[in-house]
């Protein structure tokens, strides 16, 4: 069966402004009725918590600023050499109705089998590998992506009554790859996992409309951010 699903490169963007499209393009699920996978980067250096982490416990934790609370769960993770993404299902989805575990399994197997198509050999976790607490990417959780024993690529969840946000970051390894090689690779994977046929996610003046609200009365807000 044919999966039709939108794919949006946003490029660089704020930090307040790239949570804030994730949840805009979450609430678009609710109506859109296709999948999005949205590639994004950051137009500076700053590091992203999970929603329920305290922004003390995080502030010790990294030197990067600004600090951005998620709308997903998870630990602390730097955004200053990564290449980062999201997935956005509906309610009425597979993905949706997969169990965290899975959808997260999934997502992994994924991005594992994008690098195998640029040469590269990772392997997913198989059990959680305790590291420092509260850091992605310190240590390893079930099924994330390791290279070489390093942890390479983690990911967060959160579903509700609008549908399912998977955000994602992948560290690079020390090695010659291109990101758009990698988000070519990811493209491809779909089509011949899942049969997914690809078209532009259009950013029309609502989405983007909503995402700057979002920004402004959310997420660059002090009160926010130090919620917890």
């Amino acid at each position: 069966m044919v999966e039709h699903w939108l794919l949006l490169n946003s490029g660089p963007c704020a930090a307040d402004f790239n949570m804030a499209f994730d949840e805009a393009l979450l609430e678009f699920a609710a109506h859109g009725g296709a999948p999005v996978l949205r590639f994004y980067g950051w137009t500076e250096r700053a590091a992203s918590f999970g929603y329920f982490q305290k922004c003390s416990d995080v502030e010790r934790l990294t030197s990067l600023r600004p600090l951005v609370r998620r709308p997903t769960g998870g630990g602390l993770v730097p955004h200053d050499a990564d290449w980062t993404y999201s997935l956005v299902f509906p309610r009425d989805h597979w993905w949706h109705a997969s169990r965290a575990q899975e959808s997260y399994r999934r997502t992994h197997e994924w991005i594992r089998d994008a690098f195998a198509k640029l040469g590269l050999v990772a392997e997913l976790s198989p059990s959680r590998r305790v590291g420092a607490a509260g850091q992605c990417f310190v240590g390893a959780e079930q099924f994330d992506v390791l290279w070489q024993g390093r942890k390479i690529a983690g990911a967060a969840q959160r579903r509700n009554r609008l549908g399912l946000l998977i955000q994602g970051s992948v560290q690079p390894p020390p090695i010659p790859l291109a990101k758009a090689d990698w988000q070519a690779a990811m493209c491809d994977v779909a089509f011949e996992r899942w049969n997914v046929r690809w078209s532009p996610f259009g950013q029309d003046s609502s989405s983007i409309q909503r995402a700057e609200q979002l920004a402004r009365e959310k997420y660059s807000r002090d009160a926010y951010t130090r919620r917890r």
